[in-house]
């Protein structure tokens, strides 16, 4: 490899010295990368700028890291910190605000376990731990720094001696888990659902509820397959993400009272790629799968 790499430098200082070559190479080569560098440097510049300003906006909508909002108002986070999505939605309390009504419902139902694959900082973990207190808390994430700010913010909320954190779940990880009277799965795992959720286990899960977030925008073929699948075991509720810019009109907090059209945009905003899908499945049965 070292000499490969020689060798194209050598290549290169005699091309540059060579007029009709530095023409071709610049238009070709040169410029087009010192263009792209310059795109990427003011990317991540209105980055910077961007989380900036929504942090600052952030301490004034909660002074104190709690969420305002939802079904787990009152959940205090560490830091002004979210992995994989925007902080601002999820300290308002505005975050996948599709899914409310039916998280409300799951937090009347008094699990013995619930597994969240995906859980990112641990909105989902924690809060469900918070609102079920009956339930021992699973939450896996293969981002070690979602896993250390998972274990931080069930610590905050008191509900560390619940929460059992790890890495990477499959099928095997999840037949695993002791799910005693009545599991509540949910998962959020960026287009990997097809793998922990495989066919040999649906029976394993047929008496439990789930909540699974399907990314088409990954492999088209993970929502059609999950239908298929759990079908013949549970009811199965299609719920779909709302745009980002509906929110901005729609959605009528206190807090946003005083703030623009546009600034409300990028508070509320869940940069989604597409419009999603989430599927609340019950059993269609009331009794327990053999493990």
């Amino acid at each position: 490899m070292r000499h490969v790499r020689q060798l194209m430098k050598g290549l290169i200082q005699k091309a540059v010295q060579v007029d009709p070559f530095w023409a071709v190479i610049n238009a070709t080569w040169i410029r087009p990368a010192e263009y792209a560098a310059q795109q990427r440097r003011q990317h991540v510049a209105r980055l910077r700028e961007r989380h900036c300003s929504q942090v600052d906006e952030i301490r004034r909508i909660s002074p104190n890291l709690a969420v305002r909002h939802g079904p787990f108002a009152g959940m205090r986070y560490p830091e002004a910190t979210s992995i994989g999505s925007t902080i601002a939605p999820k300290l308002l309390g505005s975050y996948e605000r599709e899914l409310h009504p039916v998280i409300e419902r799951l937090c009347q139902n008094r699990y013995s376990e619930i597994v969240d694959i995906g859980c990112a900082e641990g909105y989902y973990a924690v809060g469900m731990a918070l609102r079920v207190p009956t339930a021992r808390v699973y939450a896996f994430d293969t981002n070690a720094d979602a896993v250390a700010l998972c274990r931080a913010m069930a610590e905050l909320n008191d509900v560390a001696d619940r929460c059992v954190t790890g890495a990477f779940c499959d099928s095997d990880v999840l037949r695993s888990i002791p799910m005693t009277t009545k599991a509540l799965i949910i998962s959020d795992c960026e287009g990997y659902e097809k793998q922990p959720f495989s066919e040999d286990l649906v029976p394993v899960l047929a008496g439990h509820d789930l909540l699974i977030e399907t990314h088409d925008c990954f492999d088209i073929e993970t929502t059609t397959t999950l239908r298929d699948r759990f079908a013949g075991t549970h009811h199965i509720t299609s719920i779909k993400s709302v745009d980002d810019i509906e929110k901005a009109r729609g959605y009528a907090y206190e807090e946003l009272r005083s703030y623009t059209l546009a600034q409300r945009k990028t508070l509320l905003a869940e940069h989604r790629s597409c419009i999603m899908e989430w599927f609340y499945m019950t059993p269609r049965h009331g009794g327990l799968a053999e493990p």
